[in-house]
């Protein structure tokens, strides 16, 4: 009961701290924010407003979170992290405060842009779309994140032709060159099939030949672990008695996690 006890009239000062802070701003004509900063060692951040959801971040001392505001009872706060994501956090292992957005050292609020992903990520995909050899493309990219720096990419998509589909597999390693930028470029190389199926079957048969493509492009971390991601590569198209090289340019939207 002692705990329960300190936990309530924990809560209710930081209600009267946040509630004075808003007061205050409101008689001076300001339009003030709440910030959640951490006060002990380490807390966790959950998928909701109880024990019993997932852990979705873990949280250290000093730490500032943007206040959205009390997810109704057992003193659970819900704030927003960097990535743009909502997460609940309990009262107790918080100090709340009410700014001015404008004032010296006020934490900012999350904007378009994240911290980069792929610090802490260790799979992802991305769907993209666009031209493969000057016809319509679309590709699914899962990514295996090996570090930071690099990750493993297969490959699988679809080019449509006037007389053929193309379906184009394989795998690619890519090398990220900044992965601590929000704004990131890359390089990728990767090498797979393609097997062309004649849209009449009667005139034409189907063909399989090889690729290998190297190209590169940028990956820009947005809120809430969304990426988009804009590609450009060359292509060789070759068979054991041919050869031919082809431009492919696409980009997309995925995630990491």
């Amino acid at each position: 009961m002692r705990a329960v006890d300190s936990v309530a009239v924990c809560a209710g000062l930081v209600t009267l701290l946040v509630q004075g802070g808003l007061a205050r701003a409101a008689e001076a004509g300001e339009a003030p924010e709440a910030f959640a900063r951490v006060i002990v060692a380490e807390t966790e951040l959950r998928a909701g407003p109880g024990i019993s959801h997932r852990v979705i971040h873990t949280a250290q001392r000093g730490d500032t979170f943007f206040l959205q505001g009390r997810a109704g009872s057992d003193y659970w706060l819900e704030v927003v992290m960097d990535d743009g994501r909502t997460g609940y956090i309990l009262g107790d292992t918080v100090e709340t405060v009410a700014v001015d957005p404008a004032a010296e050292g006020a934490p900012e609020k999350p904007g378009v842009f994240a911290p980069p992903a792929l610090e802490a990520a260790w799979g992802g995909f991305t769907m993209m779309g666009g031209v493969f050899d000057r016809d319509g493309y679309m590709e699914f990219r899962p990514q295996l994140v090996i570090g930071p720096a690099i990750a493993f990419e297969p490959y699988v998509g679809l080019a449509l032709q006037e007389q053929a589909r193309r379906l184009v597999y394989g795998g690619a390693g890519t090398l990220n060159l900044a992965p601590d930028w929000s704004v990131a470029p890359f390089v990728t190389i990767g090498v797979g099939g393609i097997h062309e199926a004649p849209r009449d079957e009667f005139i034409q048969t189907s063909k399989q030949s090889f690729h290998a493509r190297a190209g590169g492009g940028i990956l820009v971390s947005l809120r809430w672990r969304i990426l988009f991601r804009l590609e450009a590569a060359n292509v060789v198209l070759f068979t054991e008695d041919t050869y031919a090289n082809v431009q492919s340019y696409f980009g997309g939207l995925g995630t990491y996690f």
